[in-house]
């Protein structure tokens, strides 16, 4: 093993980091497939603020964690892959970043 690479020895749980990994004064958006629908218009303002996305895994994510969310979205009525939600959330990100500059990408 390289000098100075460590491996992560402890069971915590990628979930349980959540609250240290969360700026403070972040808002929480969690994706869910049960989660709220929002307009591109809707969602750019709720980046009129910090905010903190999560995205599950294969399991999806705990009651706990979708508990601790200022709000539940969801991308799509269908469920997607992780990876591809990852996609699919950069660009609404960029999107509404565009509306709220004023920059004309995002067409109504």
């Amino acid at each position: 093993m390289p000098k100075g690479y460590e491996v992560e020895r402890t069971s915590v749980k990628h979930e349980d980091r959540l609250q240290a990994a969360t700026a403070k004064g972040c808002r929480l958006i969690v994706l869910d497939e049960r989660g709220v629908d929002l307009t591109t218009a809707q969602f750019s303002k709720l980046l009129a603020a910090p905010a903190a996305f999560v995205i599950g895994g294969a399991e999806g994510l705990s009651a706990e964690t979708k508990g601790q969310a200022d709000t539940l979205l969801r991308l799509s009525a269908m469920t997607l892959p992780h990876a591809i939600a990852q996609v699919v959330l950069l660009e609404q990100i960029y999107r509404a970043a565009t509306l709220l500059t004023g920059h004309p990408y995002h067409r109504e």
